[in-house]
């Protein structure tokens, strides 16, 4: 993964310990101070919602663990590989988009960043500029033309 796209989950997960568990604690307590906790919907709605986010913050910390730090020096665009933005026209529709080539954990189609994993990137990778490439997407065969290449 990127510099970048670690940093964001260290942050992520520096919010949700600091700022979302103490926030569900308050709840949690509250809930409790309201009696029965047998009959109490507050109280087993904010212990769930604690269970989401111990869960949530564990993936994170593993995905960190994890996780290995891409040289973005080392990154080329004579071909077609991870962090490069590719710029490509589809032939039946002349539609032009570009996307990033990002690990999963960064994907965000938001921000045009797509995972190497798609059938999209892994058609493109290793192609060059001039290319043509038959991309298999759950709608069918797609054309596309590989315009640019650039980081």
């Amino acid at each position: 993964m990127t510099e970048e796209g670690y940093n964001k989950i260290l942050a992520e997960i520096n919010h949700l310990e600091t700022i979302k568990r103490p926030e569900i604690s308050a709840q949690i307590a509250e809930a409790r101070d309201k009696g029965d906790l047998s009959e109490n919907a507050e109280y087993d709605a904010a212990k769930e919602a604690q269970g989401i986010l111990e869960a949530k913050i564990a993936q994170l910390k593993n995905l960190v663990a994890n996780a290995r730090l891409i040289d973005e020096s080392q990154i080329k665009t004579d071909a077609v590989q991870i962090l490069n933005k590719v710029k490509i026209k589809n032939i039946l529709n002349n539609a032009v988009m570009t996307y990033t080539l990002v690990a999963d954990s960064e994907a965000n189609l938001k921000e045009n960043k797509i995972s190497v994993n798609t059938p999209i990137a892994q058609g493109l990778m290793g192609k060059k500029v001039g290319d043509m490439v038959e991309i298999k997407v759950p709608s069918g065969i797609v054309k596309f033309e590989i315009l640019e290449i650039s980081l």
